[in-house]
């Protein structure tokens, strides 16, 4: 479990990084580096839990599958600012949305973390921030990996939520 002060140091972090650096791109594996001639349009802090389920795969062995992110997004000052979940999906307060889907992924390099992506966009709705985006990237994550054991067939079905920490770079192309 993610405690406060970790998430405190992380909002600190990721605040003083989005002040020094305002709009300019992470830098990230090249892996999952946002395309050329895209530009940041928003960052935005997330903290909740990644869901997941216990169920049978293909192999007949139990695992623990995801099943949404349910996560507040959160702007470098701590205003909430939107909610990411199933989808996966990004909506911010201002009504924009948008769908995607995961295009490249990097181990983060904390291996207790989720892994950082690259998420291509694939749906919009509404008009706001988000109504150009094309690409997202999900870094500097903390906790949400699945649990390695308790799934079972006695267990089949049964949910948990694992806590997280992330930031989501939104990019759009440059004018």
């Amino acid at each position: 479990m993610i405690t406060r002060t970790v998430f405190l140091g992380f909002l600190i972090g990721v605040a003083a990084l989005a002040n020094a650096q305002d709009a300019s791109r992470p830098v990230v594996p090249e892996k999952i580096k946002a395309p050329a001639g895209e530009v940041v349009a928003l960052r935005a802090l997330a903290s909740g839990s990644q869901i997941y389920t216990c169920q049978q795969g293909t192999d007949g062995k139990y695992a623990w599958t995801l099943k949404a992110p349910d996560a507040e997004l959160r702007d470098a000052q701590g205003k909430t600012i939107g909610h990411h979940f199933a989808g996966p999906s990004w909506k911010l307060t201002d009504g924009s949305e948008v769908t995607g889907k995961a295009a490249a992924r990097v181990d983060a390099p904390n291996a207790e973390a989720i892994p950082w992506l690259l998420v291509t966009v694939t749906g919009h709705s509404g008009e706001g921030m988000l109504s150009r985006v094309t690409s997202i990237q999900r870094i500097r994550t903390h906790g949400g990996q699945a649990p390695t054991d308790g799934c079972s067939a006695a267990k089949a079905g049964v949910e948990t939520k694992i806590s997280y920490t992330a930031e989501y770079v939104f990019y759009s192309p440059g004018k």
